[in-house]
């Protein structure tokens, strides 16, 4: 075509705003766990606008909602848009919904405007991306891509010891096909249209963000022992001070985020020091290390470099004790190329102003990029903001994205 449409702006914010009342907070955002009653309604009225959009709606034994627009050639993959429903307990109004529906809005505007692709289109849900009720996080796509079994998923339970599995039928949303099952084949291309999470398109004044994958990650525990003892009694030179060691691990973290820019990243976001008493040398000291990185190299240098600071710690201090123990690893995704072409063509023609931003977070379309083809288009939210109820995000730049997603599937659809 050789004009880009554009979706209905309007009709994108309303639909936005009227789901983001389920599970609505007084502060402005949104609490809809996975699973849970909310989520539920959330679900039930996504799957009533794609019904009234005359889709064809089917869900997979996860949970897994795919609306489908057919094509006129049957031999041709599908292509397909989504995201997810469920939030944070103290989410916005826009983190993982927006992506649904976006791809909602996109089937919304081939309908008004009578055009039929020859490539089938779906919209799909994700089931519990968040993992903020369940784990494995990104739940729904990670069965549907064969990360994890389907078995291992539905029997994973709450805090209060309420099973997936049970939690899907209470809601009507135990499906009976098998993920990964597609008519007609896998995805020929997918799309997930997001909020950044961060605050690299709003700094320079972009619209769209054109990314080219996602970091790894690289997660652990670390257990640091040293030797309690009298705050007062015990001498500087004669202490083995958990908590000091932990400082300087804490600080060695940083540094190799710092040191593998622009990708890198180290952070240390939850510590618990025992006994906790203010006239007592912490003996124990327990927190979290994630790295991340672009490349899986930089991740296992970054790792390295992090042993040898340890042992260094440990031949300085013999008492000291360090035991560091990997929990989680997701490999670097490296997204489409003719996908994230799309994207970018896309914006060009639109007039939207557009930079190439690595996603930090994991997205659905990490997992897709494993069977299928994928890409990913971000917009700008306030202050970099998400995981808030201060989440927030313009109308203008929401139905922008929609725009380069309607035009990044027409191209893969036609």
């Amino acid at each position: 075509m050789s004009k880009p449409l554009l979706i209905n702006g309007e009709r994108l914010w309303n639909t936005l705003m009227e789901h983001g009342r389920i599970g609505g907070t007084a502060k402005g955002g949104v609490c809809r766990l996975a699973l849970s009653e909310l989520d539920g309604q959330g679900r039930d009225l996504f799957v009533h606008w794609c019904k009234e959009a005359g889709l064809e709606v089917r869900i997979d034994a996860i949970g897994n909602i795919f609306a489908r627009r057919e094509g006129t050639d049957p031999s041709r993959p599908v292509i397909a848009m989504g995201s997810h429903i469920d939030t944070q307990p103290t989410g916005g109004k826009f983190d993982g919904i927006y992506g649904v529906m976006a791809g909602l809005e996109v089937l919304r505007t081939l309908n008004d405007k009578g055009i039929q692709t020859k490539a089938p289109i779906e919209v799909i849900a994700w089931t519990n991306e968040e993992g903020s009720r369940f784990v494995p996080v990104m739940m729904g796509s990670g069965v549907f891509t064969g990360a994890f079994t389907l078995e291992h998923a539905l029997a994973a339970t709450d805090v209060d010891g309420l099973a997936v599995q049970d939690e899907l039928r209470k809601i009507g949303y135990a499906g009976e096909v098998s993920p990964g099952q597609v008519p007609g084949g896998m995805f020929g291309a997918y799309f997930e249209a997001h909020i950044e999470q961060g605050p690299v398109l709003e700094a320079h004044e972009l619209t769209i963000g054109v990314v080219p994958g996602a970091l790894g990650q690289r997660w652990y525990d670390v257990v640091v022992t040293g030797q309690e003892s009298h705050a007062g009694t015990t001498p500087m030179d004669l202490r083995h001070d958990a908590l000091l060691a932990a400082s300087r691990i804490v600080e060695k973290v940083n540094a190799l985020g710092r040191h593998f820019a622009p990708y890198g990243r180290g952070t240390v976001g939850y510590m618990q020091v025992l006994p906790n008493s203010r006239n007592t040398i912490p003996g124990t000291v327990k927190f979290s290390v994630d790295i991340r990185a672009l490349d899986d190299g930089d991740l296992l240098a970054m790792e390295a470099d992090l042993k040898d600071f340890i042992a260094g710690l440990q031949k300085a201090d013999a008492r000291l004790q360090v035991d560091m123990k990997q929990v989680v690893y997701f490999p670097p995704c490296h997204f489409d190329e003719a996908c994230i072409e799309s994207v970018r063509a896309a914006a060009q023609a639109l007039g939207l102003g557009h930079m190439d931003v690595v996603s930090g977070a994991g997205h659905d379309a990490v997992y897709v990029a494993d069977v299928a083809p994928a890409g990913m288009i971000f917009v700008p939210c306030k202050d970099g903001i998400s995981h808030n109820e201060a989440e927030d995000a313009t109308p203008e730049h929401l139905a922008a994205g929609a725009h380069v997603l309607l035009n990044a599937v027409l191209k893969h659809a036609s």
